[in-house]
């Protein structure tokens, strides 16, 4: 499709089109500001283009060795026959030696835990992935086998933000300030006895008896909480959540939402591709036009949103990780 005057450039269709809006949307969109009449395979044809790259994109190699991987989730509504269903898009950044991260992937979940994980860690490894340090997630069934199984000697960790959220869904709001305080001793302790008893004094408290589902939530995930609390603080505020990519989803929920839901599994795998895509270019003309401005003047683009961004105090955490596993970072350095 030539740009002559009278005819929408092709950018201009996958931007709307990354940012949310339906074919039928782009073309009411295009007719009231151009004036420009496009068919819906026109449309459609432009955004299909797209699919060789996010198939290039979600098959490239990758490195032999991330330190951290954090994987998170969003709800995306895809339409099954006659039905829309509820779904998970899990998106999953890797933290590169250098403190760089990358978005590894992006899967929607058609079917339940472990035979859906073992796919995911097999095309990781597939694709170049020899070893990972620890993988940072919320509590999904099936996934530490599948990375235990992939990765041997991997430490799956749950992420302490979510685990303080679910324990906080069984709070009245009156209450949580206080049972907030009561959790922090939890993930602060020096260590995993110290954490117990913060456990334990929570649970024999009036708040404890009042919420014993908050309680549980904590001795549920107990397992996968506590490998957290062997690390010094440096490396504890890497894992600590996967807050590297909840900036991420905030803006991608708010693309999802305009969206409503989506034809198949794929059409949801490349908007998320594309909104990232567009994201990261959007912010990139915004730091371009900044670079020019007289010294003194003061910032306001925004930094990377994650791919390309690089964790802040990584130096020390590094650092921490390479007196723990010299074995299996040193061959890499």
């Amino acid at each position: 499709m030539s740009k002559n005057r009278g005819q929408a450039p092709e950018d201009m269709i996958i931007s709307l089109y990354a940012g949310g809006m339906t074919i039928r949307d782009i073309q009411h969109h295009l007719a009231a500001t151009l004036g420009t009449e496009l068919s819906h395979e026109t449309i459609s044809n432009v955004t299909d283009a797209v699919a060789e790259e996010v198939t290039a994109w979600q098959t490239r190699p990758l490195e032999a060795f991330y330190p951290v991987i954090y994987l998170d989730a969003l709800v995306v509504k895809i339409r099954d026959g006659a039905h829309v269903a509820n779904r998970a898009a899990h998106i999953a950044v890797g933290v590169d030696l250098d403190g760089v991260k990358h978005v590894l992937g992006i899967w929607v979940q058609a079917v339940e835990g472990a035979k859906f994980w073992a796919s995911v860690c097999a095309e990781l490894a597939n694709r170049g992935v020899k070893d990972v340090l620890i993988v940072c997630c919320d509590g999904l069934t099936g996934f530490p086998e599948a990375i235990e199984a992939t990765w041997t000697r991997a430490m799956v960790q749950t992420c302490v933000v979510h685990l303080i959220r679910a324990s906080m869904r069984f709070v009245s709001y009156t209450d949580r300030k206080a049972v907030a305080a009561m959790l922090r001793p939890i993930y602060t302790a020096a260590n995993e006895d110290a954490a117990l008893m913060a456990l334990t004094a929570f649970a024999d408290s009036n708040l404890g008896k009042k919420y014993p589902a908050a309680v549980a939530s904590w001795e549920n995930a107990w397992e996968r909480f506590t490998p957290f609390l062997a690390f010094g603080p440096a490396l504890r505020k890497v894992i600590y959540t996967t807050n590297s990519i909840e900036s991420l989803n905030y803006q991608l929920r708010k693309i999802i939402k305009n969206r409503g839901h989506f034809p198949s599994d794929t059409a949801a795998i490349k908007l998320l591709w594309l909104a990232i895509r567009n994201i990261e270019d959007k912010r990139a003309r915004e730091r371009a036009k900044e670079a020019g401005a007289p010294r003194g003047t003061p910032r306001k683009a925004p930094g990377k949103l994650v791919e390309g961004s690089v964790i802040q105090g990584w130096k020390a955490a590094l650092g921490e990780l390479a007196l723990i596993y010299p074995d299996r970072i040193n061959p890499y350095l």
